[in-house]
């Protein structure tokens, strides 16, 4: 079985799936929260236009899941508040 190690937890993928495709899967429908209102974030898009599925990837932050295939031994660290400068709250 495929797993990826997300939050320090295995989480069992599907060959071909990304990254936000196997947390969906696994019922993780949120994994970030706005810094301005604590909005729970998850998948938007889908295509890597609006930045809701921020995870760190292998110690690379900032990466959308929804564009990062699953890969065996891939660890993913979700945050609960992004902040990413001046104003709005992506």
């Amino acid at each position: 079985m495929n797993e990826i190690t997300v939050d320090g937890e295995p989480l069992p993928f599907v060959e071909g799936q990304t990254v936000a495709a196997a947390l969906v899967a696994a019922g993780r429908v949120a994994w970030r929260t706005t810094r301005t209102g604590r909005r729970p974030r998850g998948v938007f898009c889908g295509i890597g236009v609006c930045f809701d599925c921020l995870v760190t990837i292998d110690g690379v932050g900032g990466q959308r899941a929804c564009l990062v295939p699953s890969r065996p031994g891939t660890t993913v660290t979700t945050v609960t508040t992004v902040t990413t400068g001046e104003g709005g709250d992506e």
